[in-house]
């Protein structure tokens, strides 16, 4: 009988001997300016020193330093505080901050869903909503990503549940179509959780999300986020108008009960980034502006682009060596992309992703475009082929 010890080993040594090649190369070319295009720093935020001098005001003090579980905070701890401030910038009555964003979904499915309570999920949906619907024991049906009639024809099987999308959709920059969800949700009387994370902080008047930016602050039951994309820091958000929900939240969801507060530094550090976040209209602006300039520089070399106005760039690669062959042509001329495969990308499915940000330069963006008319003639044929 095969040992798990061995077991592991086998699985080990398939992947290094049939996916090594989707370890990105290091840059060889030297003299130039690197291009990052595969974070999520949209604002370009990371640096920002109000963000970096609060952070570090806060080491100073020294105060408060030790973490404690999240039950255990009384009512006036900055963490309490801040999440209450970030209900209020997402037009919320009530927030609460967790140990990541991962740990806002799981534990919000968690309370939310369970065997009686099932949940629709759109096929492109975070893994973290899936995760914690599993863990909450809820039958799990998926609809088509952005298929609103879909959707319907599993709600009148299922019956009423939980519905869970992102607003905008890491793996490929599509938006949710928001509208629709909520008369959908309000007909047939679902909960519905949407993650801001990749709309919080780049969409709205004041960086509140796509949510408030389409008018539907109110009309959406939960918006969750990772606070680790447009604002630089670690932490998630969980936002919503139920009274007395944060408490019962930090009580009952297995992520809040068992791990422990965010450190003072990073509370510091996420309320100066949320101040520096609702001043940015410059910065959105310019974002919006790089974005346009990639997206259409792009189309007019040929590249087949995943339909979208976002931040997120998707190319579709018609086979992994072909989006293997783009990521690592672009990274020895220091520009570094993402070559996105299953199971970040959907079966069947492979993606060279560009992440926009506001840091880019008018001369970043025309050597972004210079190596993707380079790349065009070994990438041509597979670019130019029929989506199947």
């Amino acid at each position: 009988m095969t040992s798990a010890h061995q077991r592991l080993g086998e699985r080990i040594s398939r992947f290094r001997g049939t996916r090594g090649g989707r370890r990105p190369p290091t840059a060889k070319t030297l003299g130039n300016r690197t291009i990052l295009l595969t974070c999520s720093d949209y604002l370009a935020l990371a640096e920002h020193p109000a963000i970096a001098d609060a952070m570090i005001a806060s080491l100073r003090a020294g105060d408060g330093a030790v973490p404690v579980p999240g039950p255990c905070l009384p009512d006036d701890h900055p963490q309490i505080a801040l999440g209450a401030e970030f209900a209020r910038h997402m037009g919320a009555r009530a927030g609460v901050l967790c140990p990541s964003g991962w740990a806002a979904n799981t534990g919000l499915m968690q309370v939310v869903a369970g065997p009686d309570v099932p949940v629709y999920l759109d096929a492109l949906a975070h893994m973290s909503l899936w995760e914690g619907a599993r863990t909450a024991g809820a039958e799990l049906a998926y609809f088509r990503h952005n298929d609103l009639g879909h959707l319907r024809r599993r709600i009148e099987v299922g019956g009423s549940g939980v519905i869970a999308v992102d607003a905008v959709y890491s793996t490929d920059g599509t938006v949710c179509p928001l509208p629709g969800l909520v008369e959908v949700a309000k007909a047939y009387d679902c909960l519905l959780v949407v993650d801001e994370s990749h709309s919080l902080g780049t969409h709205g008047a004041h960086g509140d999300g796509l949510v408030a930016e389409l008018g539907l602050t109110g009309r959406v039951d939960f918006r969750t986020a990772s606070l680790a994309k447009a604002l630089p820091g670690r932490a998630g958000l969980i936002a919503c108008d139920r009274p007395g929900f944060a408490d019962y939240f930090v009580h009952t969801a297995l992520p809040a009960v068992f791990s422990s507060t965010l450190l003072p530094h990073d509370v510091a550090g996420l309320a100066a980034a949320l101040r520096v976040v609702r001043e940015g209209g410059r910065r959105r602006e310019r974002l919006r502006v790089v974005t346009r300039r990639l997206r259409d520089g792009l189309a007019e070399l040929g590249y087949r682009l995943v339909e979208s106005d976002s931040q997120i760039i998707a190319l579709e690669a018609g086979s992994e060596a072909d989006a293997t062959l783009m990521r690592d042509a672009l990274a020895v001329r220091d520009i570094f992309s993402a070559a996105l495969f299953p199971p970040t990308a959907s079966v069947g499915r492979t993606l060279v992703r560009l992440s926009a940000h506001a840091g880019l330069s008018d001369d970043d963006v025309n050597r972004v475009l210079a190596a993707c008319r380079a790349l065009r003639p070994r990438l041509a044929e597979q670019a130019a082929a029929p989506a199947g």
